[in-house]
């Protein structure tokens, strides 16, 4: 297995588009529990209805791939894992190292999902010189004086930022500059980077401030259908609806 940074997935070089590659993983969870049920092929819309896509974008996104599957048996399973795995750069071995060890930290160190994807952390990094030394999940913590020097015997090219979000550009920066070249940002502010290198947001509070949205217009959505005003829209009506006094629009139509 090859590790590190010997070479870089071949999706960009054959053309894939970013949308097909963001939906590659979809669709290899979806693969990797057929197959550990021992599933020998799949049909495009069950595939397509276990990754939650319809099957038209299925097919057209394997295609990319140059995999069009057998007509009237569907798609080989294993097959598949593999080739989407080594799309993906899944069939080599890529250190990553973790910076911020806080609790978002330490619980990304804690995730058994990394080792079983093909992503080995190397290094678990922290600015507090209290936290040198301690293991999490069984990596000894160390102070970011050692990040360069650990990226470099390391030849690591992946970095987990899980900094405040006041300390990660100049994380972002030291990075980039010891020879990283894609970043998973956890920290909740944005990033600027050189062109060659690629960064990935994970805002859990934007996540919930949309889940919220789509909360809100459901209960106006219910509200609406009952003949209810919800009290947000109600609030809003309140001042033009009512004059100085209370009791008569401040306005009358002409």
């Amino acid at each position: 297995m090859a590790t590190g940074r010997t070479h870089r997935p071949a999706t960009r070089s054959r053309g894939i588009p970013e949308a097909t590659v963001a939906r590659l993983p979809l669709y290899l969870r979806a693969l990797t529990a057929l197959s550990e049920r021992s599933v020998p092929t799949v049909s495009s819309e069950e595939l397509a209805a276990a990754a939650g896509v319809n099957s038209a974008k299925l097919r057209k996104d394997f295609s990319y791939l140059g995999s069009y599957g057998t007509r009237g048996v569907g798609y080989d399973v294993e097959y598949l894992v593999y080739q989407i795995s080594r799309e993906l750069g899944l069939t080599q071995d890529w250190p990553v190292v973790i910076v911020g060890i806080g609790n978002l930290g330490a619980a990304l160190a804690n995730y058994g999902g990394f080792a079983s994807r093909g992503f080995r952390v190397a290094a678990l990094i922290d600015a507090d010189p209290q936290m040198a030394g301690k293991p999490v999940a069984g990596i000894p913590v160390q102070h970011t004086d050692e990040l360069e020097k650990i990226i470099d015997d390391d030849g690591v090219s992946i970095g987990v930022i899980a900094t405040p979000a006041g300390a990660a550009q100049q994380v972002c920066d030291r990075l980039v500059a010891a020879g990283v070249t894609s970043i998973l940002n956890f920290a909740p502010t944005v990033l600027n980077v050189p062109e060659g290198v690629d960064v990935r947001k994970v805002d859990l509070s934007i996540e919930l401030q949309i889940l919220a949205f789509h909360e809100q217009r459901k209960a106006g959505e219910e509200a609406a259908a009952d003949g209810v005003v919800p009290p947000a829209v109600a609030r809003k009506q309140r001042p033009t609806d009512q004059g100085p006094d209370g009791d008569v629009p401040a306005v009358m139509p002409a």
